[in-house]
């Protein structure tokens, strides 16, 4: 993770004090950007005594759909109204003026982010609490239909893999790893292996990890789901074969588990048997699922490789992230044939 020092602010402090003043009064601002996300800019403001947390489109050139902050502010204020922890919405500005992008404003939730899935110096009960408190708020994520929270025109019911697979396989072929051989035919054998439409619908967060959670300053719970800019109207066993993505990636591997022990930690099975005891109507996920979760993750470090090579990425140093896109493909290739993960180093 890029350290937060070393990131730029990406814009004119004085032009936001400015908008922060007539929005609420006067009041001296503080600002700091914190790093970690690959996507978009995100800063902790406090104005007067209001604390607050900013984020925003990055500058330059956005694909279609991408970096979609007005879905990310609209789930978020969806969810604040449910058991679901989310920080209160304070404000979304659709205007290029005066930050040079749209940006939205939310409440500061104290609590802390773990970005090694190993979760080290801790012990084991902690451990196994803190896992089972990440697949316990999924269920109750995925428990919310749609409709009744307002977001019943979120995106499309049904057919949720096929779509997202068109999506993503597009995304690769605008990309420079269009003519990769590896992330191609794991695309093709996705395709070929696609389960009919089982009509199970919920909102799916798009990138539920442990890296997109706060939890409770010292208790082992999650006190705020974050990072929603990928969320719609999708399938619960995306969200859920996602989160097990460090039971099949390495350490170096974006901080996964595989190969290494870390007394406490559930296992897959536990994992998903703890989210099925508060939502027993959503089967566990299958090869497929976890694999198309690896998938869609690899397009995703080449997209971040991508905005590396044109400067635009969130984090200077996200070109690091580039060879993660094949050896995800892999991992995704051995889980479909049904072979042992290899663990090197």
């Amino acid at each position: 993770m890029t350290d937060a020092a070393e990131l730029p602010v990406d814009f004119a402090p004085d032009r936001l004090e400015r908008f922060l003043n007539g929005r609420f009064g006067p009041g001296a601002l503080d600002l700091q950007r914190i790093g970690g996300g690959q996507s978009n800019p995100t800063y902790f403001v406090t104005h007067g005594g209001r604390r607050m947390v900013l984020r925003k489109q990055p500058r330059g050139p956005i694909l279609r759909g991408a970096h979609a902050i007005d879905r990310e502010y609209r789930a978020m204020r969806a969810f604040g109204a449910t058991d679901v922890p989310v920080p209160g919405m304070i404000l979304y500005h659709d205007d290029a003026d005066p930050l040079g992008t749209p940006f939205y404003l939310m409440e500061r939730v104290e609590g802390r982010v773990f970005t090694d899935a190993r979760l080290p110096d801790m012990a084991p009960a902690e451990r196994r609490a803190i896992y089972l408190s990440m697949a316990e708020t999924l269920a109750r994520l995925h428990g919310h239909a749609p409709d009744r929270i307002g977001l019943g025109d979120f995106g499309r019911p049904g057919d949720y893999f096929a779509r997202q697979l068109h999506r993503w396989t597009d995304q690769l072929a605008g990309s420079s790893f269009a003519g990769n051989p590896v992330l191609n035919d794991l695309a093709a054998e996705i395709a070929a292996r696609m389960p009919g439409d089982d009509g199970l619908v919920a909102i799916a967060h798009g990138d539920f990890r442990l890296g997109n959670l706060l939890y409770h300053p010292t208790e082992p719970r999650v006190v705020a789901v974050l990072d929603w800019e990928l969320s719609t109207v999708g399938h619960p066993l995306a969200d859920l074969g996602f989160a097990a993505i460090p039971w099949h990636s390495q350490p170096d591997e974006f901080g996964g588990i595989l190969g290494h022990v870390s007394p406490g930690i559930p296992s897959e099975a536990e994992f998903f048997a703890a989210y099925r005891a508060v939502l027993p109507s959503v089967p566990a996920p299958s090869a497929f699922h976890v694999a198309f979760a690896l998938f869609r993750f690899a397009v995703v470090f080449v997209g971040i490789a991508d905005r590396a090579a044109a400067g635009s990425a969130a984090d200077p140093g996200a070109a690091r992230y580039a060879p993660l896109a094949e050896r995800f493909a892999i991992r995704a290739r051995e889980l479909l044939a049904g072979r042992p993960h290899e663990v090197t180093g």
